[in-house]
């Protein structure tokens, strides 16, 4: 099912050290999109080339939330499709079952944008398709992580917004 990798920041090129992860080097403030970024994910770069995002613009189709799972799914190693839809199911990232469809166009769009290569694999049991990331889908991943990173912080903000607020009494009804 997977073969997992060694762990890396790819967004910062740092490694981490034994324990805690390290924060990144590079500053967090955007910048221009660099001109070779054809990928449209994130909304720029900072000054160390690592993607960031600022806002909750929507990235794409409405469709495309499952994208980022996928990747970061196939930066442990490669996988089949059904391996993936058991991940996002132990994640839960629907309120039902996951839509099996919607995670095989995922992975199609994905390989159609040279994100993702797959081979058909034999051993016990069925063939199945295996996925991997291409170095594309890593810049891909690079860039879902900013834009995962900074919709992190928007929640966070309003939760804390939301939290002063529950602690003022509300006016009566009415």
């Amino acid at each position: 099912m997977h073969e997992p990798r060694q762990q890396s920041t790819p967004a910062t090129g740092t490694e981490p050290g034994p324990g805690a992860p390290q924060e990144p080097t590079t500053s967090p403030e955007p910048v221009e999109a660099s001109p070779g970024s054809v990928l449209g994910i994130a909304s720029g770069r900072d000054a160390g080339g690592a993607p960031v995002h600022r806002g909750w613009a929507q990235v794409g189709s409405h469709h495309r939330w499952m994208e980022p799972f996928v990747l970061a799914f196939l930066a442990n190693g490669s996988a089949h499709g059904y391996g993936i839809v058991g991940e996002l199911a132990g994640l839960g990232v629907t309120n039902g079952p996951v839509d099996v469809g919607q995670v095989y166009r995922t992975l199609r769009d994905l390989e159609r944008a040279g994100q993702v290569r797959s081979a058909w694999s034999t051993g016990s049991g069925p063939a199945r398709r295996d996925y991997e990331l291409t170095p594309a889908g890593w810049e891909a991943l690079d860039e879902w992580a900013a834009v995962m990173k900074e919709r992190g912080r928007l929640v966070a903000e309003f939760d804390a917004l939301y939290l002063q607020w529950v602690a003022l009494p509300r006016p009566p009804a009415g």
